[in-house]
């Protein structure tokens, strides 16, 4: 579904309270009953709660089921939209969202408007992942011991967390990734990557430099204690700078082509080394990486591996630092870990190269839209189109990024907006 804000600010102290309660009481029923949510809400008279439930259905953020044996209401991923951004509100994280520059199976990426006084954009990641298809895990809910009616919130409040989590302690330890900035139920702002996805890239000037690279950041990621689980060209960003920007520290002044810089994105499935299927996902990000390469630039390593074992020595070697722990430490539990799991494989989540169809939950049917879109932070494959985002925005065009011999870009992508109008 399509984010909408246009109605955020039109809505009261009081349809907050009452929407609170919706998504309190969902933890424990799959269609809240009306009297809970005016009990939740601790509303002074039932009249004014019966009001606000009144609004919020209107405006589609909360929902009757139909043949229900209550009177009761439930949250739709429209609730939950209003209930994250009014925290990141509150928090002065964003100020304002913009257009929507890429949508997948699992999520939904927009550009907006950081509260802070500064032209620096951001990103807002929606994860959605119960819309994957979404029948499928309606006969096999164990792992939620009956959770059935907040599976789809939890998987996704799960997923963004786990996101957070890693993104955050990789930041911390010197890697490419974008800025974590805040986490709120199932979204994720973060700082924008102006470049564009591999899968984007057309040619490069010296395949088996960027190769060595991004098999680098594979050992590199294994060496402290981690394994992304989707190494592949979705979820590896392209950004070109001068190599005088890239040694700012360096007084000299270089001249040159533009150097790559590959940014990793899209953290929800990245696991411990020490996981049962540990190996399975790192040669299967080695072997993404390598299947590209050859399909792609025509190039293949002459070297083998790296394998599997050769990474867990030195990941198990005195002294060497282990993330998994730290996010462990961090709060996503190994219980939430089991949980996103077990759901991922229930509902066929197998990385962007994986099958299983797109369904929303709250139209029960496939949206047209998100077949249409690429996915990542900072693409957007409707090159030329606008778009309304609601009352008070403007249509924003997409804007191509420029194709310089070192990177060449297929026809019909296009990079990240440039220009953002408030």
């Amino acid at each position: 579904m399509k984010l909408d804000t246009k109605h955020l600010r039109y809505l009261s102290s009081e349809d907050w309270r009452v929407l609170t309660a919706v998504e309190i009481g969902s933890k424990n029923h799959e269609v809240v009953p009306t009297p809970l949510i005016i009990q939740l809400s601790n509303l002074r008279g039932g009249s004014g709660a019966h009001k606000c439930i009144s609004t919020l259905a209107k405006t589609n953020l909360i929902a009757r089921t139909k043949n229900a044996k209550y009177d009761g209401y439930r949250l739709t991923y429209g609730g939950l939209d209003y209930l994250s951004l009014h925290t990141h509100l509150k928090r002065s994280i964003l100020y304002s969202t913009g257009p929507c520059i890429g949508a997948g199976k699992e999520s939904d990426i927009y550009i907006c408007a950081p509260a802070s006084n500064t032209t620096t954009q951001v990103i807002l990641k929606i994860h959605r992942l119960g819309r994957i298809s979404f029948r499928s895990i309606k006969n096999n809910r164990d792992y939620l011991r009956h959770r059935s009616s907040a599976s789809w919130m939890y998987m996704s409040r799960l997923a963004a967390q786990k996101e957070f989590a890693f993104m955050k302690i990789l930041h911390e330890n010197g890697f490419n990734v974008p800025e974590p900035i805040a986490w709120s139920r199932h979204t994720v702002v973060m700082g924008l990557i102006e470049g564009v996805p591999l899968r984007a890239v057309k040619e490069v000037g010296d395949p088996a430099a960027l190769y060595a690279e991004l098999i680098e950041i594979i050992l590199r990621l294994a060496k402290f204690g981690l394994i992304h689980g989707d190494f592949n060209e979705f979820n590896i960003m392209i950004r070109e700078e001068s190599q005088q920007q890239a040694l700012e520290q360096d007084d000299r002044k270089i001249e040159g082509p533009p150097m790559i810089t590959p940014i990793l994105i899209d953290f929800p499935q990245t696991l411990s080394i020490s996981h049962p299927n540990a190996e399975f996902y790192f040669n299967r990000d080695v072997n993404c990486v390598k299947t590209f390469f050859a399909r792609r630039f025509h190039f293949t390593s002459s070297e083998p591996g790296p394998f599997f074992e050769d990474a867990v020595k030195v990941a198990r070697r005195k002294g060497a630092k282990s993330l998994d722990v730290e996010v462990e430490a961090s709060g996503f539990s190994r219980k939430m870990a089991r949980d996103l799991e077990k759901y991922m494989q229930d509902v066929g989540v197998d990385g962007d190269g994986g099958e299983g169809g797109i369904e929303d939950d709250e139209e029960n049917g496939s949206d047209d839209d998100d077949k249409t879109r690429d996915k990542g932070e900072g693409v957007d494959a409707r090159q030329g189109e606008t778009e309304d985002y609601g009352e008070g925005s403007e249509h924003i065009p997409s804007i191509p990024v420029r194709a310089s011999e070192t990177l060449s870009i297929n026809s019909g992508q296009a990079a990240v907006a440039q220009q953002f109008i408030l």
